[in-house]
């Protein structure tokens, strides 16, 4: 009994969502349009991703660990200058 209630409950709720397009809420507005854009954009693609905001890497770099060489520019801090007064 509890197995079907729960089914249930999880039934309801994933039939609680809306499958429509998104609106922009009354007094509210959409975002100014960008810098050289005469109309601005709508809530669709506002919600697409860039191409660059998700980068795939196609080559891995290292594939095992490895001794990194010498770097000529890990240089240990400055001495502090004593103050001559």
């Amino acid at each position: 009994m509890r197995n079907v209630a729960a089914l249930l409950v999880l039934a309801a709720l994933a039939a609680c969502g809306q499958r429509a397009d998104l609106a922009v809420k009354e007094g509210a507005s959409l975002p100014p349009a960008p810098y050289g854009r005469a109309q601005k954009p709508a809530p669709r693609e506002l919600l697409t991703i860039p191409t660059i905001a998700i980068p795939k890497r196609s080559v891995e770099l290292r594939t095992r660990s490895e001794e990194r060489e010498d770097d000529p520019f890990d240089l240990p801090p400055p001495e502090r200058a004593v103050d001559p007064q």
